[in-house]
């Protein structure tokens, strides 16, 4: 029999602790080693019981999440993912939190909604699972100078027409972010799908914004794509590319999920194969499952062409070793080198 997974569970809510505790040990794979009630606690059981996962509330008493996360990195870095409040400020610390060094998140149960309560148990399980083979590594903090950066180093390229579609997962919020803060002010429209819930997209999107040459934000119904411009999938819609005569424009619905996911990498690839066709550039990265490889290949087959992120800056090889394995993919680079990759190909 192989080796349970030892989670740790972090939350100062009872309730919440008492429903993860009970639901992830429903899974054969997964053994809760412990819960804590807040990092003091967290950081004695971290050390008597080695867990191999920790989940992690975001707002805590006595030290919050993403102090305590900033440590745990520094001196006994572990997989860690967060369990998060679909509030504003959560979605702001949730974000923080992906940027200081945990892997992923989900959103906290709701506590009167037993469907949406057993999908989440089932999401964080998986998560935990794809996080125990994940090998985090120590990190130094300092602080960081987040103003936008002007990137000046790239050739000025004609964008008219052009189009970059980008899709990710788990490590995509920090992946995207040295993705796009590379690009020129002039880089052709980009649109993107990152697995995540609402609230969260428009955040993650005002913080790239806010660093980035090019503008970020959330995408909306009927959004047309001008060069400077990234849109970002909103939470719980899909998106697509349209097209009417020399205009680019997006359309989002609410359509069943497709591989599990809405938005999915998927539907946004196939709609660039088919309305961009050779006038595109598709990106796969990190993440797990494999939403999106389809998608690419079809842009492949369009004319399209694709580039992947390899295993080594991947902190889950999943959706690219997928996209790989279909042939999908006609590059395969380091993740610092997609943004100049992307550029050249447009050339």
């Amino acid at each position: 029999m192989n080796k349970k997974i030892k989670v740790l569970i972090v939350d100062d809510s009872a309730v919440v602790r008492k429903i993860l505790s009970t639901g992830l040990s429903r899974d054969r794979e997964i053994e809760v080693v412990g819960t804590a009630a807040d990092p003091f606690i967290a950081r004695d059981k971290i050390i008597n019981l080695r867990p191999d996962v920790i989940t992690l509330d975001v707002e805590m008493p006595r030290m919050d999440g993403i102090s305590f996360l900033q440590r745990l990195m520094t001196y006994f870095p572990l997989p860690v993912i967060m369990v998060s409040s679909l509030t504003q400020s959560g979605c702001e610390t949730t974000l923080k939190a992906l940027e200081v060094g945990a892997l992923d998140f989900v959103t906290k149960p709701s506590l009167d909604v037993s469907h949406t309560l057993e999908e989440i148990v089932t999401e964080l399980a998986d998560k935990i699972k794809e996080s125990a083979n994940v090998k985090v590594k120590k990190r130094e903090y300092f602080k960081s100078q987040e103003s936008r950066q002007l990137q000046t180093s790239h050739a000025l390229i004609n964008s008219t027409h052009k189009i970059v579609a980008i899709g990710a997962s788990t490590g995509g919020t920090e992946a995207l972010k040295e993705v796009l803060v590379q690009m020129p002010p002039n880089a052709p429209g980009i649109l993107i799908v990152q697995h995540m819930p609402q609230l969260f997209t428009k955040s993650f999107a005002e913080r790239l914004n806010s660093i980035c040459a090019i503008e970020v934000r959330e995408a909306k119904d009927g959004d047309s794509i001008i060069p400077g411009l990234a849109l970002i999938a909103p939470g719980n819609y899909h998106m697509e590319l349209r097209r009417n005569g020399a205009r680019y424009y997006v359309s989002t619905n609410q359509e069943l999920p497709v591989r599990r996911h809405r938005p999915s990498v998927e539907v946004l690839f196939e709609s660039v194969a088919k309305y961009a066709g050779s006038n595109a550039v598709g990106v796969i990265m990190t993440g797990m499952g494999d939403d999106g490889a389809g998608g690419l290949l079809k842009m492949k087959e369009s004319g399209a062409k694709t580039v992947a992120q390899n295993e080594e800056s991947c902190v889950v090889f999943g959706m690219p070793k997928e996209a790989i394995k279909l042939g999908a993919a006609e590059t395969v680079v380091s993740l610092n080198k997609i943004t100049p990759t992307i550029l050249s190909l447009l050339n």
